[in-house]
């Protein structure tokens, strides 16, 4: 499933979802100073994604802070700028990518004095690259949320629990999403897409079920209408995107060789497009070092 646009949406909607995934920040802050997290007025945060000019860096996400804290452009101690990304499978090359970008973020908003990473990953079993030469920085400048361990923990607040609905087990998803609407209704736009990408071969009146929400209060919602209807269509796309990469994936192994477990895994996270063009140079490769370069320069 495309979770990174998803994860992207979660944030959209409750940027301030960031104060309680950094350490030693006060998850209840937004009520201490009457602010409601529904209402964007009174939210602490906002997000963006950025694209990073020149080698084409897209993160996930920045979250800024809002006018209100007083430090919206430099961030603070309290409120440091918080750089998002979304790992879900494995990548040999993501730490070193990972400092890149954040590293040419730094360079291209000189602005910012207090800044924090936070990686989304699935567990701790992902193999994402060599770490000696970035121990400091991973150490000391990334917080890692790991949401295996996070779906472990009881009586999630609502919103941490969303973060989980990705790689929760089918058979918790049901109780999941209803805890998080029963609390958090506002969230039907984020749950019900995720469901659809979950069990696509379900029709929506089982979605429906599953969430826990009478169909006939959300007939005439027409945003939820669309939601479904955009998360319907994302499962179709993913469909696509899976067929394309076992294609390109057969083709390389014939052309390059056997492809390391790494190398197939970044195959599979590129998106369609770069399927498509990826399919269409390998025509021209000569071996394993021609995959790597277009990798380099594309992925």
């Amino acid at each position: 499933m495309n979770t990174d646009r998803w994860y992207y949406r979660v944030f959209q909607s409750a940027p301030d979802l960031i104060r309680s995934l950094l350490p030693g920040s006060e998850a209840g802050l937004s009520s201490e100073l009457g602010l409601d997290p529904a209402v964007p007025g009174d939210r602490l945060y906002r997000f963006e994604a950025l694209e990073i000019k020149e080698l084409s860096h897209r993160l996930d996400g920045v979250l800024w802070p809002r006018q209100s804290t007083g430090c919206a452009e430099t961030g603070s101690p309290e409120f440091p700028v918080v750089l998002l990304e979304v790992q879900m499978h494995p990548d040999s090359g993501f730490y070193h990518r990972l400092a890149a970008q954040t590293y040419r973020f730094l360079q291209q908003q000189p602005q910012v004095e207090h800044w924090a990473v936070l990686v989304i990953t699935p567990h701790r079993r992902l193999k994402l690259g060599p770490t000696q030469a970035l121990q400091i920085f991973l150490d000391q400048q990334v917080v890692w949320l790991n949401l295996e361990e996070l779906s472990q923990q009881p009586n999630l607040d609502p919103l941490l629990n969303l973060l989980t609905l990705p790689v929760r087990p089918e058979n918790e998803l049901a109780a999941s999403s209803q805890q998080i609407l029963v609390r958090r209704p506002d969230l039907d736009t984020i749950v019900l897409p995720m469901l659809v990408q979950r069990f696509p071969q379900l029709t929506e009146a089982e979605i429906m079920v599953i969430a826990g929400i009478p169909r006939e209060e959300i007939r005439h919602t027409r945003a939820v209408q669309d939601w479904l209807a955009e998360g319907r269509q994302e499962g179709l796309q993913e469909g696509r995107q899976e067929g394309e990469a076992a294609v390109t994936l057969r083709l390389l192994n014939r052309r390059c060789g056997p492809l390391t477990g790494a190398t197939t895994a970044q195959i599979q996270a590129l998106p369609l497009e770069q399927l498509e063009a990826l399919a269409d140079a390998l025509l021209e490769f000569q071996g394993p070092a021609d995959l790597a370069t277009w990798l380099a320069g594309n992925a």
